[in-house]
């Protein structure tokens, strides 16, 4: 391929298969990729044999970001009608072919206070950028540029995540003699009920704090009462997590309750001549704090991201590069 033909750069990346878990391919062909256009890469290890892509000239001031890993389940690209479909291809490796286009400009132009972080794991659990937090360079980077599918706006901010198993526990017994037993299913539902009812934290900006009910299991047989039931709650916070105290407070009333994940929902900077949003998901950005003032930009729409028909806009995705351009340079002058 042309090294700095965008398309071509976008559809390399998403033609390797790089479904969370199975990054390393992906990371050693855009390791050599930015090798080859003479930037000096680190390969930071993550685990099984993944790693993180952290490119830079100079000790950055400004630092581009996003992850390379995808959701299943992996389909190939191709162009059609001014798009290009694939996965991944709006979530999130057209943001990272931008990134890289917009980084090579501002080199060309003689400004080398900007690197790129590129990360694996962003899908199940940001565990590429737990690691990626830790590195040493974040101490000299004022500010962090992460892509994310924002139909190019900038984001005034981002919801959390509180993700929740509810237990309840019961007594199994005989459905002919249900005064033996105690159901856990019934106790469940009752949270549930519950927990409906309960007024949730509001937010002028990113509005109402809301849930779902994701998964639900219970018992073992329809004539045995039974003594195990539990599901999983995920909330988009908008938010301290103390605001959902309440809330839990009520469920825990009724059954244990175990925090799978907890991610803050985040206020970000914006600069003038954009247009700004603030969105419903979350990101990488409050696992990379170290690693300065955070902004929130990238081509594509998160409404396609994760579908059978994830793609980009070809027009979206140079307007993209020009934008990163302009935001870097706003925000070193």
């Amino acid at each position: 391929m042309d090294p700095l033909d965008l398309v071509a750069l976008t559809r390399s990346l998403v033609d390797i298969d790089s479904t969370t878990g199975r990054e390393a391919d992906c990371g050693t062909w855009l390791a050599a990729y930015l090798r080859y256009l003479g930037w000096t890469v680190e390969e930071q290890e993550v685990s099984g044999g993944r790693s993180n892509v952290i490119a830079t000239l100079d000790p950055p001031s400004v630092m581009f970001s996003t992850h390379f890993d995808c959701v299943p389940a992996f389909f190939p690209s191709r162009v059609e009608g001014g798009r290009l479909f694939g996965r991944g291809s709006g979530d999130a490796k057209g943001i990272l072919a931008a990134q890289v286009h917009a980084a090579e400009r501002l080199r060309a132009a003689g400004e080398r206070r900007v690197g790129m972080l590129f990360v694996v794991g962003e899908e199940r659990g940001s565990d590429g950028a737990k690691i990626a937090n830790a590195h040493p360079m974040a101490e000299t980077c004022r500010f962090l540029v992460n892509g994310e599918p924002t139909s190019n706006r900038l984001g005034s901010a981002h919801r959390g995540v509180l993700r929740i198993k509810m237990i309840a526990t019961g007594r199994a017994a005989h459905t002919s003699r249900p005064e033996k037993g105690e159901s856990a299913i019934d106790k469940l539902i009752d949270t549930l009920v519950e927990l409906r009812a309960q007024p949730l934290p509001e937010d002028p900006l990113l509005g109402k704090t809301y849930y779902t009910i994701g998964l639900i299991s219970g018992g073992v047989a329809p004539n045995v009462i039974p003594a195990h039931a539990e599901a999983e709650a995920m909330f988009r916070t908008v938010g301290p997590l103390e605001g959902l105290a309440p809330a839990l407070a009520t469920v825990r009333s009724r059954v244990a309750v175990e925090t799978i994940l907890e991610v803050p929902a985040v206020r970000l900077k914006t600069v003038e001549g954009f247009r700004t949003a603030s969105f419903p998901f979350t990101t990488d950005i409050p696992f990379l704090d170290r690693w300065g003032e955070p902004l929130l930009f990238g081509p594509s729409s998160i409404g396609n991201a994760h579908t059978a028909d994830e793609h980009v806009e070809i027009d979206e995705l140079h307007h993209a590069v020009d934008s990163y351009v302009d935001i870097v340079r706003k925000l070193l002058n």
